[in-house]
C-alpha cells in the first residue's frame, strides 16, 4: 500500500480529484470520446478513486486494513444493485463514509459503480456514477461529526443525496441526448426522473433507518480497535 507522505500533495490530490478531474473525465468521457473507450476513462477514473483513497492515512498497515473494510462495504454494494427498485448502495456508501473517512467513501461508491455495471453494463454513464455515489460517500466522510449525533441529521443527508444522486446523473442524460448542456432539458428530464427520485430517497430513508444503528456499531467498533 502506497503511502503518500506530503501533505501539500495529498491536500492538492483530495481537492483535485473529487471536484475537477473526475467531473471533467465525465464531461469528456460522454462528449468526446467514443463507445469503444468508456470503459478505459471508467477505469481512470476508478484508479483516480483509489489515488485519493490513498491520501486518507498515513500508515500502510492503517491503509491496509481499511482498504479491506472498503472491500467488504464494496462487495456489500455491488449484492444490492441486485435487490429491485429499492437499492442500498448510497446508503452503504454513506455509512462507509461516516466511520471509515470521506476518501473511503468516495472509493466504495466508485468501484461499487465500475464492479457491478460490468453485470449492468458500462458506458458514458458509469462515470457520473462514479461521480454521484462518490461524492455521497465523501460528503458523508466530511460531514460525520454532524451526521453521527443523531438519527434524524443522518437521514437529512439520506433525503439530500438522493435528490442530488438524481441531479448529477440527469446531467450526462442531457449531455448524451443533446451533446451540450441545455437548462430547458436538464429541467425537462429532471421533472421526468421524479418517480426515480423518489425511489433514490425512499432507498436511502429505508436502509439508513435500518441499519444505521446495527451496521455503525460494527464500523466503529472496527475503526477503535483497529485505529483506522
Amino acid at each position: 500500500m502506497i503511502v503518500i507522505r506530503s501533505r501539500p500533495l495529498r491536500s492538492l490530490i483530495r481537492t483535485a480529484v473529487p471536484f475537477v478531474i473526475i467531473p471533467a473525465l465525465a464531461v469528456l468521457g460522454t462528449l468526446v470520446f467514443d463507445r469503444q473507450k468508456h470503459l478505459i476513462v471508467s477505469m481512470a477514473a476508478a484508479a483516480l478513486a483509489l489515488l485519493l483513497f490513498v491520501t486518507g492515512f498515513e500508515k500502510k498497515s492503517t491503509g491496509t486494513r481499511r482498504l479491506v473494510i472498503v472491500s467488504v462495504m464494496t462487495a456489500l454494494c455491488f449484492a444490492g444493485r441486485f435487490i429491485p427498485v429499492l437499492k442500498p448502495v448510497a446508503a452503504l456508501t454513506i455509512m462507509t463514509g461516516l466511520y471509515l473517512g470521506a476518501e473511503a467513501g468516495f472509493l466504495t461508491g466508485a468501484m461499487a459503480a465500475v464492479l457491478s455495471n460490468f453485470y449492468f453494463g458500462q458506458g458514458p454513464w458509469t462515470v457520473f456514477q462514479i461521480l454521484a455515489w462518490g461524492m455521497i460517500g465523501f460528503f458523508a466522510g466530511v460531514l460525520s461529526g454532524q451526521l453521527k449525533k443523531d438519527i434524524l441529521p443522518l437521514l437529512i443527508y439520506g433525503v439530500v443525496s438522493g435528490i442530488a444522486y438524481s441531479f448529477i446523473m440527469d446531467i450526462w442524460t442531457v449531455l448524451w441526448y443533446d451533446q451540450g448542456f441545455s437548462l430547458s432539458l436538464y429541467k425537462a428530464a429532471l421533472i421526468s426522473a421524479i418517480p426515480y427520485t423518489i425511489s433514490y430517497v425512499v432507498s436511502n430513508l429505508v436502509y439508513l433507518g435500518l441499519l444505521s444503528r446495527p451496521l455503525g456499531e460494527k464500523l466503529e467498533r472496527l475503526h477503535v480497535k483497529y485505529g483506522i
